[in-house]
């Protein structure tokens, strides 16, 4: 199994990198985290001849989330793309992905399905649980078990219980860094790295990439190295995520 980010910036795109996607490559499936401008990389791993089922798991419907679905048009899931998020969702992209706007998803060349989640969970063919974390609008966190591996994703979220349960144990847990060192903003929550570590470290993780690094916060690579390190000091195993970096799990 491969964990590739594809984005892995928040709310721009910037010299630093796209906003936020990541594939987790998996023996039966193609598994996609959020579809922000990395999205539009997809073609480089998911090519014609050794494609998958696509999962792609929706955290919430901000544009830095969403705004790669743009691009569907130029893909060919042969084997159907399955769109799972909130409650809400098949609302949310009739609109966006839809025309004035974009290649509607009943004009698209491959198969594709939404499932609501939790009351679609039992639609996915694997281990899947969501739960709740804490933003400014409706979000979901997941936790997928695949392959013998838990790969736990909470982005845009500050610090709560719900990451903690969706990270236990976890192979890897993927979350968000929007802040730098100290910072917190109680009216629009998202983690800095102590938050990240501490969610980790309190999970039993096995190890954690920091992602969603706020453009504006994070202007430098070398910001993203200074919150690892400062991460690392309290749950060691931890990376900065950057475009295009690849993992083995």
């Amino acid at each position: 199994m491969k964990a590739i980010f594809l984005g892995t910036n928040g709310w721009c795109d910037t010299d630093t990198g796209n906003t936020i996607c990541v594939l987790i490559r998996a023996a039966d499936y193609d598994i996609i985290f959020d579809a922000g401008n990395g999205f539009f990389k997809l073609g480089r791993y998911i090519a014609g001849g050794d494609e998958k089922p696509v999962y792609l798991f929706l955290s919430h419907f901000h544009l830095d989330h969403i705004v790669g679905l743009h691009t569907l048009a130029k893909y060919s899931f042969s084997r159907g793309l399955f769109i799972c998020g909130p409650r809400g969702t098949r609302g949310v992209l009739k609109k966006i992905i839809n025309e004035p706007i974009t290649v509607p998803l009943s004009a698209l060349q491959f198969r594709t399905a939404i499932f609501e989640l939790p009351k679609q969970q039992n639609s996915i063919p694997f281990e899947v649980i969501s739960k709740p974390l804490i933003h400014v609008s409706a979000i979901l966190g997941y936790r997928i078990e695949i392959d013998g591996m838990v790969i736990s994703y909470c982005t845009d979220t500050g610090y709560c219980k719900n990451a903690v349960k969706l990270a236990r144990e976890a192979n890897l847990l993927i979350a968000e860094c929007a802040l730098r060192s100290g910072q917190s903003n109680e009216n629009w929550p998202h983690l800095n790295p102590e938050n990240a570590a501490k969610i980790a470290k309190e999970a039993h993780a096995k190890q954690l990439a920091l992602v969603h690094f706020d453009a504006a916060t994070y202007q430098k690579l070398e910001n993203r190295e200074e919150s690892a390190r400062i991460a690392q000091s309290i749950f060691p195993n931890t990376f900065a995520a950057m475009d295009d970096m690849e993992i083995n799990l």
